[in-house]
């Protein structure tokens, strides 16, 4: 019998039939695998929309607003891990995707933000809804790209899409005058993408860079495994598992990284920070060895700076150099694909005889700071926060995919909805915009359908963005949200009662001679049972504690759109807390 060897021929560029720049763009967005695009249409956009329209295989959402569309592509890429597209017009339109690509920017979320552009014979001449959007967001991508070439058209999506998902992910801007959308000519399709200067392989850590670390495990005493957002978009969270496993080392997340590592796991300390868990900021503090895998030394973690684990020996692995030594001086940089670094380290820990170092001790202090701090809140008459969001994990299961608003019930959210998989918390966490919590779960519902969706918002975040209830009614998104109402900006209420002697500098969101709450109904402002039924969505308010349990459950099991509005006192705070400018060791527990 003739053996045959299969030949592997390198894909060949491909080229399409005439057609309009516009449709060129649609096919080239089919190509990339693009079944969703969140898009609001305006005079310099109109032929992109039209051309949607010819697709058979792409789903274009309507928001009302473009940064509502934004955060859609946000939920839908932070849920799946795969670049996903908003596009506007230009002018006005283009600029209300600025908040949502500076947040794609800061979240290393991959979002490719399409504008249209005036013609280029009024480009740089002030004409009607124009503005330079290649310029203004270039602080904010990995790329902009301004098409002025017509058959440079399909190379730059896909270009676009390569440099969203690669390395370290992020946003790109793709802005395309009205001429080159209504140009006619034949593309060509590329197979492959060559950009010079980007290097496209993932660096990976020799084994002689990471020895050292398992050397350093063994002689420590009280080592910490300290991880961010880096596993979950590096896909490493069984890496991370069985790496600490295999050493018995305690794992503290970042918000970021929160789902990467269960949160019942007996070595998780889950996350920390200026809200986190005590036993996670104090054994990060006390440490002598922390190993930091893909997470970025940001303020809200270190605090202090120079009281920040003072006592470590810090190791930083991550695949952006850049990210070494900015905001802490480490001592071990490795410059590597987390997944690769942890992976090799479990191989390495196998294949060298590597003992668990004993850290019974260790563990006995850790487990003595849990017991004495956990997150926990007082019951009252009324409904809290805490205990709203309490019930919704015990009614889902923990099986929800959240997202959420900014501000307290954000932190509320990562502290009593206990996460076990990663891309099932989705928040606005490097930017912190409010109004991210119901578009975000629109666009995680239309890409994981198969799960229970629930934006937990607060009253303030939930209105900068109401209007996409329109959306969800419309599109027929089953999205659920629990309105955690207290009248008030709880967050920075907050820091007025701990920094400004609770004076109220606007943060009242109702009549503050008649504000609402749990005692005075006829204080809430506005109604938003009428706010959403209005927009023809399901709602109903809650106030007594007896009846939440049920009122949630009515809101899982109901088919279509949902708001809870849950009337919450506005006098909780969030605890723990580290004030800015102090230590872990200085934190407010009560």
């Amino acid at each position: 019998m003739k053996s045959e060897t299969a030949i592997n021929f390198p894909k060949q560029d491909e080229i399409g039939p005439e057609m309009r720049g516009a449709d060129v763009l649609v096919q080239a967005l089919e190509r990339e695998g693009v079944d969703a695009v969140f898009a609001y249409p305006g005079g310099a956009s109109m032929e992109l929309h039209q051309a949607l329209t010819r697709s058979k295989k792409i789903r274009t959402i309507l928001p009302r607003f473009e940064q509502g569309g934004g955060f859609m592509a946000h939920g839908y890429s932070r849920a799946t891990g795969k670049a996903s597209v908003c596009m506007a017009t230009s002018g006005p339109g283009a600029t209300n995707l600025v908040t949502c690509i500076a947040d794609a920017f800061m979240d290393s979320i991959p979002l490719i933000a399409i504008t249209g552009q005036v013609y280029q014979e009024f480009i740089g001449k002030a004409a009607f809804q124009e503005t330079d959007f290649f310029g203004m967001t270039l602080p904010i991508v990995k790329h902009s790209y301004l098409v002025l070439n017509k058959e440079d058209l399909p190379r730059v999506v896909k270009e676009a899409f390569h440099l969203a998902q690669t390395g370290r992910p992020g946003p790109v801007v793709i802005d395309i005058p009205k001429d080159v959308q209504q140009a006619i000519f034949q593309p060509t399709f590329p197979a492959t993408v060559d950009i010079p200067g980007y290097k496209v392989e993932k660096p990976t850590a020799s084994d002689e860079a990471l020895l050292p670390v398992l050397d350093l495990i063994k002689q420590a005493a009280r080592p910490v495994l300290y991880v961010g957002g880096g596993i979950v978009s590096g896909n490493a969270e069984n890496e991370l598992r069985a790496f600490a496993e295999a050493t018995g080392l305690p794992v503290a997340s970042t918000l970021m990284g929160i789902g990467a590592f269960d949160a019942e796991h007996p070595q998780s300390l889950y996350w920390f920070g200026m809200h986190g868990t005590v036993a996670g900021n104090w054994a990060v503090c006390d440490s002598d060895l922390l190993i930091c895998a893909g997470a970025r030394f940001d303020d809200r973690i270190t605090g202090k700076v120079d009281k920040f684990a003072p006592d470590a020996t810090i190791v930083h692995i991550d695949l952006d150099a850049s990210e070494h030594n900015k905001n802490k001086r480490v001592s071990l940089p490795i410059l590597s694909d987390v997944k690769h670094a942890l992976s090799r380290l479990t191989s390495l820990a196998k294949s060298t005889g590597f003992e668990k170092p004993d850290l019974s001790a260790w563990f006995k202090t850790i487990n003595e700071w849990k017991q004495a701090h956990p997150f926990e809140y007082e019951q009252t008459d009324f409904i809290l926060q805490q205990e709203a969001i309490e019930v919704l994990y015990e009614e889902t299961k923990g099986e929800a995919l959240i997202t959420t608003g900014v501000g307290q019930h954000q932190m509320w959210a990562a502290q009593f909805y206990k996460f076990s998989k990663p891309r099932t918390y989705i928040s606005s966490l490097g930017l912190g915009t409010m109004g991210f919590g119901l578009p975000a779960a629109l666009g995680a519902k239309v890409a994981r359908p198969d799960k229970t969706v629930v934006d937990i918002d607060g009253d303030g975040s939930f209105l900068m963005n109401v209007q996409e209830l329109a959306t969800a009614k419309i599109e027929k998104i089953d999205v659920k949200v629990l309105l955690l109402n207290n009248q008030h900006l709880g967050m920075v209420v907050q820091w007025e009662d701990l920094l400004y002697e609770s004076v109220r500098g606007q943060t009242i969101l109702s009549d503050p001679d008649n504000i609402g709450g749990p005692e005075n109904l006829s204080g809430i402002y506005p109604d938003f049972v009428k706010v959403a039924e209005g927009f023809g969505i399901k709602a109903r308010r809650v106030v007594k504690r007896d009846e939440l349990r049920a009122a949630i459950r009515e809101m899982l099991d109901h088919e279509g759109a949902y708001v809870l509005d849950v009337i919450v006192p506005y006098t909780e705070h969030v605890l723990p807390m580290i004030k800015q400018g102090l230590s872990a060791k200085e934190i407010l527990i009560k």
